[in-house]
């Protein structure tokens, strides 16, 4: 073989070891960007609108969107007939594939990627059925029809042959039950059957020939990690008219709940070669040093060796839509709604936090509360106030000021390295993120201490507080002096637990001069 052959074949191999072992890895979020977040249940037509008057300006990287197949429809419509998909037709109360089309397109162009929540698991449930409807035949949100007892579904098609024998999951402690059995009485799919693999990835293929960026893999604990990556590596490249780089794979994350101990048979590490995986320790971890007893100065050591997965591995997130809803667990979430905002400014300050994503949520009293609905069952569009947040029973906590001001600190330190830590040994805590940044959370008592910022001087906007708007401050300012050095304030009994400042949120150099807020 001459040297130019051998070059090829070398060139060749390095993109193919590169697609399999890091490509999907790669959000592909344009410029600075950093964040994404998960619009649990929102409207095609409303998720473009979003993209384009709010998440674009503020520096959003991406959104994690409902699954978007057709779904049973169940009394009351819970949250999770979503998670029930009838066919893979692109409808859901979401809206049509046409929508869908038109909402990514819009998205991109406004600088924001989409990521798509799918179901390669499993099918509708099976055992409750004929109790609930009192037929076999069960109807979907695009007018197909199946027979769940049969495991019919001739809107794909399959049939029984398709799925793995019925069983049912009874012990997260046997791996076999894990991979095969029903996961709450769902019909289990066979994804080494190969006509199951095809669908599976057609289904994918034609989200990313539409224009999105990535998927997040639901229930993909239940999948054999082989099976998993033969579907990743017959998915189509990403679509480069979009602005994602020529041979661009789709990024990908898999749900694969580990919170370590022998309880978990099924270990985050067998996913973590064909993929990003869901960092379910994080949350926890901050949950009870925020919320709970442990104190905060042992976060000075946060990160791999506290047993998280190294930052280029692990999707890092505060709470999911399953977590909210599980008392059991005790995740932080908006209605904890200081500390949680303390939990997610520390997320976003931390450079463990390569690959973090936000929630946004509606309103609910029971678990299985359906998103916020009219009389005939369709969802409600989000309304906006003039504070920016929302109303009509949607929470929207990507637009709290405490949130998005900390998107955009994030995506201004970058990996600029975390310095100068500082704590009062038990649960006040500060540190740098290099000379770009700078943070303070305060869990008890009173907090009055000059404290190196390694800013440059000059009088700083907290962007917790308040805004940077025309040239002033609508909350609390830093001034920090010729050394770095700026008297952080703040208070137990104030509405956050949190100051924090960076080089874009600078009022003046003039240390002598006038400084403008209106707090």
């Amino acid at each position: 073989m001459d040297s130019q052959n051998l070059s090829k074949l070398l060139l060749i191999l390095f993109i193919l070891l590169t697609k399999s072992s890091f490509g999907r890895k790669n959000p592909h979020y344009l410029d600075d960007r950093t964040t994404m977040v998960q619009l649990f249940e929102w409207k095609f037509d409303d998720i473009a609108l979003e993209c384009e008057q709010f998440l674009g300006p503020y520096g959003y990287g991406g959104v994690q969107i409902s699954p978007i197949t057709e779904n049973l429809i169940v009394p009351q419509r819970p949250w999770w007939e979503r998670y029930q998909p009838i066919s893979y037709k692109f409808i859901t109360r979401s809206g049509n594939e046409t929508q869908f089309q038109e909402m990514v397109k819009r998205c991109n162009k406004a600088g924001i990627r989409i990521f798509v929540d799918v179901i390669l698991n499993h099918m509708t449930g099976n055992d409750f059925y004929i109790k609930d409807y009192r037929t076999d035949i069960v109807n979907g949100t695009g007018d197909s029809i199946a027979n769940p007892i049969k495991k019919y579904y001739p809107g794909v098609p399959y049939n029984s042959s398709h799925f793995h024998e019925s069983c049912k999951l009874s012990s997260f402690q046997n791996k076999h039950e894990i991979r095969n059995c029903m996961l709450f009485g769902l019909n289990d799919l066979d994804q080494s059957n190969k006509f199951v693999q095809d669908k599976l990835v057609d289904k994918l293929n034609r989200m990313i020939n539409v224009g999105v960026a990535g998927f997040r893999i639901d229930a993909a604990k239940h999948i054999l990690p082989e099976e998993l990556d033969a579907i990743y590596n017959r998915l189509d490249n990403l679509r480069t008219d979009f602005g994602f780089p020529i041979n661009s794979q789709p990024f990908i994350i898999q749900e694969v709940p580990d919170m370590g101990g022998d309880y978990e048979a099924v270990k985050r590490e067998e996913y973590i070669p064909i993929g990003v995986v869901t960092e379910f320790r994080f949350g926890k971890e901050l949950t009870d040093h925020i919320k709970g007893g442990k104190e905060l100065k042992y976060l000075k050591s946060f990160g791999t060796s506290w047993g998280l997965m190294d930052s280029t591995n692990g999707l890092v997130f505060i709470d999911i839509h399953d977590t909210q809803r599980d008392k059991d667990r005790g995740i932080l979430f908006f209605k904890d709604s200081k500390k949680y905002k303390m939990a997610v400014a520390f997320m976003l300050a931390h450079p463990h936090s390569k690959l973090p994503r936000l929630m946004s949520s509606y309103d609910f009293t029971d678990k299985n509360d359906s998103p916020p609905k009219d009389k005939d069952e369709n969802i409600l569009s989000p309304i906006f106030n003039a504070d920016k947040s929302c109303g009509n029973g949607w929470i929207c906590e990507h637009r709290w000021r405490q949130i998005y001001n900390m998107v955009a600190f994030k995506n201004t330190v970058g990996d600029a390295p975390l310095t100068n830590w500082w704590d009062n040994g038990s649960n006040q805590i500060a540190f740098c993120r290099g000379n770009k940044g700078f943070i303070a959370i305060n869990k008890y008592g009173d907090l009055r201490q000059f404290l190196q910022t390694c800013l440059p001087s000059g009088i700083y906007c907290d962007i917790i507080s308040g805004n940077l708007e025309n040239k002033r401050c609508t909350g609390k300012t830093v001034r920090v002096n010729e050394n770095g050095i700026g008297l952080i304030d703040l208070h137990g009994l104030e509405l956050d637990g949190v100051v924090a400042i960076h080089i874009h949120a600078k009022l003046s150099d003039d240390l002598n001069g006038t400084c403008i807020s209106v707090w």
